[in-house]
């Protein structure tokens, strides 16, 4: 029985920093194509301030308009504060709240305009609404693999951070490489170092990558032990808080050919062709 992977499907990341407004409908059809593909999760919005991302104001309305009768998939909304934990909070459909808990200060800064330390209070209060709501936190470690503006890192931080991280009560954490600065090596050490040391967690790998050097993220994090990936549909998106030159997602077609050379596909590969032509429909015509 092959082992279980589980893939995360991130239509919010891919159209997040995209200028123009995707109209609801082509949301809602393009969401609706990948429920049908069997992914793990769907991060398919936020509950954030319009003024960050303006592209998710209608994270709401596309939730309103899922037909959510026939899927496996689970949901995930992002939020960045205890307002947004709130809003998502309401809606039954949602089973995850991911945070993006930055681990350099000066991104934690330019992502949420909060200090590290405020946003460990933040991230308390979250996991108090969650747990009130039914919901799980996925805290995304930003700049887990390092960072461009000089702050401290290395894999003793990531590693600090991860135990109080668990002190509170998370259980699931998804190393976020958000500038494209992982490699083979770091992702090897990081992973098979923090695995063992946390059986009480689920480790994501949330890779940002060129087109060169996918594999060996891929293979790397694999092979170290992580089950959970993220990855967006021909690598569309990036982060658009971390610089304007975006590296781009991790392209979901890589990790379907990686796993399924390991026998541990977990996706219908008719409805992925499906879902992957809709995703060349809207991020082309928009891009």
């Amino acid at each position: 029985m092959p082992e279980q992977i589980k893939i995360i499907e991130c239509p919010r990341d891919a159209m997040q920093g995209i200028r123009d407004f995707i109209p609801t409908k082509n949301k809602v059809q393009y969401i609706q194509s990948l429920l049908r593909v069997g992914f793990d999760t769907i991060d398919f919005g936020s509950f954030v301030s319009p003024k960050a991302i303006p592209q998710m104001v209608d994270s709401a309305e596309v939730l309103s308009q899922l037909d959510l009768s026939k899927t496996t998939s689970k949901l995930l909304a992002i939020v960045a504060n205890e307002r947004g934990a709130e809003d998502a909070s309401q809606y039954k459909e949602i089973d995850y709240l991911g945070y993006p808990f930055s681990i350099s200060e000066n991104f934690q800064m330019r992502n949420t305009h909060k200090t590290i330390a405020q946003s460990v209070v933040i991230l308390e209060h979250i996991l108090n609404i969650a747990s009130k709501t039914n919901k799980k936190v996925v805290v995304y470690i930003s700049m887990g693999f390092g960072n461009p503006y000089g702050d401290p890192w290395n894999v003793d931080i990531v590693g600090q951070w991860t135990e109080q991280l668990s002190t509170m009560g998370v259980n699931i954490v998804s190393l976020s490489d958000t500038i494209g600065s992982s490699n083979a090596e770091n992702i090897h050490y990081l992973f098979s170092n923090l695995i063992p040391l946390y059986p009480n967690i689920e480790f994501g790998a949330h890779l940002h990558t060129v087109a060169s050097s996918w594999f060996e993220k891929v293979d790397a994090a694999y092979k170290s032990g992580c089950k959970r990936f993220d990855g967006a549909i021909q690598g569309f998106g990036g982060c658009p808080m971390a610089k304007d030159e975006l590296t781009g997602n991790m392209p979901t077609e890589k990790l379907l050919s990686y796993f399924t050379s390991k026998q541990s596909n977990p996706l219908n590969a008719l409805s992925f062709e499906s879902a992957y032509n809709e995703a060349s429909k809207i991020f082309k015509f928009y891009h």
